[in-house]
């Protein structure tokens, strides 16, 4: 009996070619948008036309057609509004700079989608991220780092052992640039179409208008721009316009470049310095998901990632408590972000991660 696999479809080139790969080996395959977007405007269709926007359903449904499966629109707003919208404005009213992606893929694109799917009878769910699922010797499951140098591992470091154990990435093994000759080859219309980029429901990329908007009682207004020992330099326009590490934007007359240091909600302050005062040989992260091993080993050497674009550096783990771990680098990291993930990889595969606390 055929194994049956829903598919993600972000009416975009990978999730497309997904489908195709799975239909050729043999799955029974079925597509599946998730309707997240909460409230969008005919002219915005096609600027938020990737994983999140109206246009997504069109050009999902017709690959579906192509590749002659059925297709489904799931709504899943008000677990993307929940998890992911709430989520990231309490973040940035605290100070941190949160990454919804992860929230998105840990809580909507897997707990919701796969739920709805095992309910329809499905036995895994299937996506176009650039990753590849294995199985170690331990019986755990982790994702392998993709070839591309699109891989997504960073951004899934979260998914639980449940999740994998019904997920399947068929286009992990390959680059972007062989997926879209995939899809040329193949007659897909969305072969050439745009990576989405940014944050979906931000379109404008607008993330202080955002917050103001979504709590507008929440938030505070100007504040002082402060050096480190309080000695007051500027004024800022609120805090929720800012981010660690931080250069441009500022509008600061220093007579160089400066930089966001630290972000202080409680007393409306933003403390800016020099570009050596935002490195740091170390960081204390929380919200430990450990999933190349049952639980985090203290001492532990790996690599870790502090933003999905970093490269990682070599670094030692020590345990502090349950659910607390000191990451010491070996050489300075820059733009350390409360908020952000630190993903601690083994060779080419995800050890674990958390999420920074400072």
């Amino acid at each position: 009996m055929k194994k049956k696999v829903a598919v993600g479809m972000s009416g975009g080139v990978d999730s497309s070619v997904a489908a195709y790969f799975l239909k050729e080996q043999g799955y029974e395959v079925i597509g599946a948008t998730m309707r997240i977007w909460q409230d969008e405007e005919e002219m915005q269709k096609e600027e938020n036309g990737g994983c999140c926007g109206l246009s997504a359903v069109d050009d999902a449904r017709q690959v579906a057609g192509l590749l002659g499966i059925p297709y489904y629109v799931m709504n899943f707003r008000k677990e993307f509004k929940e998890q992911v919208i709430d989520y990231f404005t309490e973040e940035y009213l605290r100070g941190r700079t949160p990454n919804p992606c992860i929230a998105c893929n840990r809580y909507v694109k897997w707990d919701s989608l796969l739920k709805r799917s095992l309910e329809i009878g499905a036995d895994y769910i299937a996506t176009g991220h650039y990753a590849q699922v294995s199985r170690l010797a331990n019986g755990r499951f982790t994702l392998k780092a993709a070839p591309s140098v699109k891989d997504q591992t960073y951004a899934l470091y979260n998914l639980t052992q449940e999740q994998l154990s019904h997920t399947l990435m068929p286009v992990g093994a390959y680059t972007k640039g062989e997926i879209r000759a995939v899809a040329e080859k193949i007659g897909i219309a969305v072969a050439n179409k745009p990576d989405s980029q940014d944050i979906c429901f931000i379109p404008d990329n607008d993330y202080g208008r955002f917050i103001c908007e979504s709590a507008p009682d929440r938030v505070h207004g100007e504040g002082n721009f402060v050096l480190e020992d309080g000695t007051v330099v500027g004024k800022h326009k609120g805090v929720v316009y800012y981010t660690i590490g931080q250069r441009k934007g500022l509008q600061l007359a220093m007579g160089h470049p400066v930089f966001v240091r630290e972000i202080r909600p409680e007393t409306n302050e933003v403390v800016i310095g020099e570009n050596e005062d935002i490195y740091k040989t170390e960081l204390i992260c929380d919200k430990i998901n450990a999933m190349a091993v049952p639980e985090i080993e203290d001492k532990k050497r790996l690599r870790a990632k502090i933003r999905y674009s970093h490269q990682g550096v070599s670094c030692t783990l020590h345990r502090l408590d349950a659910d607390r771990i000191r990451v010491v680098f070996d050489e300075p990291v820059r733009a350390v972000t409360p908020g952000q993930a630190v993903v601690f990889y083994e060779e080419d595969y995800i050890y674990g991660g958390g999420t920074i606390v400072c």
